[in-house]
């Protein structure tokens, strides 16, 4: 008999969603089938209703004043992107960690070549930064700071709400890269004070693939240059881009399906509430960074608050080997790799190594999930 699948890669993407997805997204495809924006029939007024509730849940549950500086976008990197190209420019000055994702690495690297500089804030031992360096960096015109909120390899939470403090202070924009975040820690956009926050829609939001936003402040639209132009449904008869939010930054067919999806997980949430989803993970992240601990061989990657993130390094088992054998023999799903985060590991000394295996746990993880992986782990370490 097979033992059942024991998911814990939700830092990739959540699974299970909650059932109510399941059934907004069938019904749509079924019953509905419409664009937004794009109509005025009794089905594609429905599906627009949709689509603003969706965007009016997520501003509630984020702590958005107005639900138009909620922009969708395809993705968390989709997001990112908007962000970073369309507020810097040649000759700008930006500030960032080495525990950012690719989504924020390449853009950067790829602005170099428009005479954009990038420093980047030194790693310290518990997975986080130095605020004393970021304010000595800061005494140079700085135009964009950019931090993860928690790093995607090693579930460090970030210091963002001194670090934002005191990067306002010195007149410079600050981005949030919240893709290991929302929807598993409470977030006020409003009173963290930053300029823009972008995430996916499909990881702790709990919505399908194919979705994510970029939240503004009141007034970033008129410093934040759209990157993509074109059909809104709005003011047909201009060859000009609209100026009004959201359809300055939403040209193009949005995906339909996927935020009727993420309109029904982001009720969900608000049901469920994320400060008891971020209280249930930690308990579970805790038990199993307690276990894969206390093995011997085995290096738990990180120190100090963290989201439901557990990296792991194993002395002559490589991450990808691991991770094969948790899912062939335990049918465990993992990460194995460097997690589009070559700098974080560079940092922990795990970029020669192959990477880590990572383990991501998501609201419908159980503890019995989590004390099978740490046995199996057991297994395989006692076994090579």
């Amino acid at each position: 008999m097979t033992s059942p699948r024991i998911y814990l890669d939700n830092a990739a993407t959540s699974f299970p969603k909650p059932e109510v997805v399941y059934a907004a997204v069938d019904q749509y495809q079924r019953e509905l089938g419409c664009a937004v924006g794009r109509g005025s029939s009794a089905a594609a007024t429905q599906v627009q209703s949709l689509v603003n509730q969706c965007r009016a849940n997520l501003a509630e549950l984020l702590g958005v004043p107005k639900p138009e500086h909620v922009l969708f976008a395809f993705n968390g990197t989709d997001a990112l992107n908007l962000a970073i190209h369309g507020l810097l420019r040649p000759g700008d000055r930006v500030i960032t960690t080495c525990w950012e994702h690719n989504s924020v690495l390449r853009p950067l690297k790829h602005l170099e070549a428009l005479g954009v500089q990038t420093e980047f804030l030194a790693p310290n031992e518990q997975g986080t930064f130095s605020l004393d360096e970021l304010q000595s960096l800061l005494e140079k015109p700085t135009r964009l700071v950019i931090f993860t909120h928690a790093s995607n390899v090693t579930g460090c939470l970030q210091p963002i709400e001194q670090a934002t403090r005191l990067a306002k202070d010195r007149g410079a924009l600050v981005l949030i890269d919240a893709a290991q975040t929302a929807g598993h820690v409470p977030i006020n956009f409003k009173d963290l004070g930053a300029d823009a926050l972008a995430c996916p829609g499909h990881k702790g939001l709990l919505g399908p693939l194919g979705t994510g936003l970029l939240i503004i402040r009141e007034g970033l639209e008129q410093e934040l240059v759209p990157t993509r132009q074109g059909g809104t449904g709005t003011d047909s008869m201009s060859e000009n881009q609209p100026t009004d939010l959201p359809a300055r930054y939403e040209s193009g067919n949005h995906n339909a399906v996927g935020l009727v999806g993420l309109r029904a997980s982001s009720e969900w949430l608000l049901r469920r509430g994320v400060a008891s989803i971020e209280k249930q993970v930690a308990e579970l992240a805790e038990l199993l960074e307690s276990g894969l601990s206390s093995l011997p061989r085995v290096e738990v990657l990180g120190a100090g608050p963290k989201v439901g993130v557990v990296s792991i390094s194993v002395p002559n088992i490589e991450p990808q080997v691991m991770a094969s054998l948790l899912d062939q023999h335990f049918h465990i799903e993992t990460r194995a790799g460097l997690h589009c985060a070559p700098r974080s590991h560079a940092a922990l000394g795990t970029l020669e190594l192959g990477g880590t295996v990572r383990f991501s746990i998501g609201p419908f993880t159980t503890a019995n999930e989590i004390e099978t992986a740490v046995e199996a782990v057991a297994q395989i370490c006692a076994a090579m």
